[in-house]
């Protein structure tokens, strides 16, 4: 079933007030109660998430306020999603190597999308952040993965998802997979100029985009903007 709304607040205000001890209590008893997972995660405590991103854009809070929040929604999600990857290669829609790129060690854009897909039958190998070039195309040639997708939250990193797109083809593979970028200064632009196959704005963005990729037959229901949606890039 659905949270209510006075549940979803409440989360909010949990993640708000930095308290991991509370969101892990909440996550219990929506377990408990029987509440939909991903509608929780989605509504209430990514919803908080995106509340302390825009204080922190307008200086109302800082980092460890940033990393405290995540910290409360981190804590809530294992509990709601205990282990992740288990049983998901058998019914997997796909694979997805992502990771927060080499420069940048902003996680929490990038670990909202990894819930959200994860939620939605993804595999999910997420690197981390800080993550070079080279382990990028490392670990896409040891693990063949459907979609690279790399996060930026500055713009001094961004050329470094041109730099993933280059080596890529220089490694031979860049046809074999599809690419995704996002991040805060990251814009549809950018994408193009670089030749990603996804622009990624925010979590169910990208999760639409990466379906439509993974399922062309559905492109029509899952992209919002036709016009910016051709064959095959969706920004």
């Amino acid at each position: 079933m659905l949270p209510t709304k006075e549940y979803l607040d409440r989360a909010i205000e949990t993640v708000l007030s930095l308290n991991d001890k509370e969101a892990c209590k909440i996550a219990h008893e929506a377990l408990k109660l029987g509440i939909d997972t991903q509608y929780l995660l989605e509504h209430g405590f990514h919803v908080a998430l995106s509340l302390m991103k825009d204080m922190f854009d307008e200086g109302k809070v800082y980092l460890p306020h940033m990393i405290a929040a995540a910290d409360a929604v981190q804590a809530a999600t294992k509990v709601l999603i205990p282990n992740p990857g288990e049983n998901v290669l058998k019914n997997s829609k796909g694979i997805v190597l992502l990771g927060t790129i080499e420069g940048d060690i902003h996680s929490i854009g990038k670990d909202i999308v990894a819930t959200s897909l994860q939620l939605n039958g993804y595999e999910v190998i997420d690197l981390g952040v800080d993550v070079p070039v080279d382990t990028f195309v490392e670990m896409a040639v040891k693990f063949n993965p459907d979609v690279v997708a790399t996060s930026a939250l500055m713009a001094i990193t961004m050329t470094n998802q041109m730099t993933l797109e280059e080596s890529l083809r220089e490694a031979g593979i860049r046809d074999k997979l599809k690419t995704m970028v996002g991040g805060t200064p990251v814009t549809p632009e950018w994408a193009r100029e670089i030749g990603a196959d996804i622009y990624g704005d925010n979590a169910s963005d990208a999760l639409r985009k990466v379906n439509s990729i993974m399922w062309p037959e559905n492109k029509q229901q899952l992209i919002v903007d036709q016009k910016n949606c051709s064959e095959n890039v969706c920004y």
